[in-house]
């Protein structure tokens, strides 16, 4: 079974057909630069960190693009006379850095800046206005507008006539030969730093929001590439844009259009008025990475996930069952990283059908369980091998040399716990007070904490 993915373009699940055999080129929206990071952010980084690890496993040679848009409207509204908005967008970058680290997301290939590649948002341009797509404005302002009515299959990656679009609001419709037509190149303004200027054949300015990531695609994926990513609320009008001046410039762009599915914060949407934004930091502060990122790809990166109070507690409740099970089958032998088993890649392979392939790890724990509490040695290794490989493609690689967890010492500061009252239990068992070793069996396996008592001594796991 080859990879398969939802296609936003064609709107259904295709085949990848990479243009390379072996080699899949991906480029990924990555942040705007102009406040900390929110729990939307991190999901989208996470959906395409799956995304290359998968296909990566899978023998494809990746070239991972996912861009810093360094300068935009929103940047200089944010920046103040404390702090120039090239400084504001240095320090938020870094704090987008610092989240993804955390969360396990491994660094992208290349990493370009907006502000790095104006020479080249310049030669689109003008190939846009040589091809009759884009033109001057007419109040001399010095912005570049990009022509819509004059490429016909504008609106097809969002199915939408122009007539039905709203007008575009990143300039004034005064200087627009149509409402909808969208800027590319900015003139500069007296009221924005002379910093944020740059020279160009129309004038000082700036370039417009969706210029950016056209050029920056093409600078180092080239003229065409497999894979273009990002959120479900950039489709329009940002990668509409993209596709339409892309190949109105002469370029086949992206094959395939992938896109993730929002965060919800208790049935709402994020917003500012709401006051109801859930930051990176403080998610963060609130369980450990691995918690977070379990939780964050247990939906399947296309639909909408709800965060709420108890959202993190199941998560956490669901990695520590696997980790328990791994500290068992590691006091056996050495757990060994082996092959994801057929189910894990028939989901993986299925539009990365995350909560499917969830569902083939927590199988093998529970096999590998049983197979323990049978004193079944060969399938209880042999099933936590194929979890180990499982976490690894996921990025929750939470086994130790010795296969315990070793991120951040929740399971031995439990295990401690745990291993006091079996010692209790022991003792009262010896002066055969069968009433109080009753009693720390019920108590733990009230909080979920069943007791296998073997040859070899008393071992612990979490219910399920």
């Amino acid at each position: 079974m080859s990879v398969r993915l939802h296609d936003s373009l064609r709107q259904a699940v295709v085949d990848l057909a990479p243009r390379v055999p072996g080699r899949v080129d991906m480029y990924v929206c990555g942040p705007t630069v102009q406040s900390a990071p929110h729990i939307g952010h991190l999901r989208s980084a996470l959906v395409y960190d799956l995304w290359r690890r998968w296909l990566t496993h899978r023998g494809y040679a990746v070239t991972f693009i996912r861009n810093v848009t360094d300068i935009d409207d929103k940047i200089l509204q944010s920046a103040g006379d404390d702090e120039p908005w090239y400084a504001l967008a240095y320090r938020v970058e870094l704090e987008f850095s610092s989240a993804y680290r955390a969360l396990g997301i491994l660094p992208p290939t290349y990493e370009p800046r907006a502000t790095a590649s104006i020479d080249r948002m310049h030669a689109i341009i003008a190939r846009l206005i040589e091809r009759g797509h884009a033109y001057p404005a007419e109040d001399a302002s010095g912005d570049v507008y990009f022509d819509v009515r004059s490429w016909p299959a504008y609106g097809e990656l969002t199915r939408q006539s122009p007539d039905d679009m709203d007008a575009a609001e990143d300039a004034p419709a005064r200087a627009k030969r149509d409402a909808r037509d969208f800027a590319l190149w900015k003139g500069a303004k007296s009221d924005e730093p002379e910093s944020a200027s740059w020279d160009s054949p129309w004038g000082p300015g700036r370039p417009g929001w969706h210029i950016e990531c056209s050029a920056m695609a093409q600078r180092y994926l080239g003229h065409s590439f497999d894979i273009h990513g990002g959120g479900l609320d950039l489709r329009f009008p940002h990668h509409e844009n993209e596709l339409a001046q892309s190949r109105a410039a002469g370029d086949e762009f992206a094959a395939h259009w992938v896109h993730n599915g929002l965060v919800t914060v208790g049935g709402q949407k994020m917003s500012k008025s709401l006051g109801n934004s859930v930051f990176a930091a403080d998610l963060l502060a609130s369980a450990r990475p691995a918690v977070v990122r379990y939780w964050l790809s247990s939906a399947h990166y296309r639909s909408t996930i709800d965060y709420t109070e108890g959202s993190l507690a199941e998560a956490e409740t669901a990695l520590t069952r696997i980790e328990t099970f791994l500290a068992r089958a590691a006091k056996r032998a050495p757990v060994a990283v082996g092959e994801v088993p057929a189910a894990f890649v028939a989901a993986m392979d299925d539009d990365l059908a995350v909560p499917q392939a969830l569902a083939a790890l927590h199988e093998a724990v529970r096999t590998g369980n049983a197979a323990l509490d049978a004193d079944d040695a060969e399938t209880a290794a042999r099933s936590a091998a194929e979890v180990a490989a499982m976490l690894r493609v996921l990025g929750l690689d939470l086994a130790s040399p010795g296969g315990s967890s070793a991120a951040d010492g929740e399971y031995a500061a439990l295990d401690a716990l745990v291993r006091r009252l079996i010692d209790e239990r022991r003792a009262a068992r010896e002066a055969r007070d069968w009433t109080t070793a009753d009693r720390v069996r019920d108590d733990l396996a009230g909080a979920g904490i069943l007791l296998d008592d073997t040859p070899d001594g008393t071992d612990w796991r979490l219910d399920g």
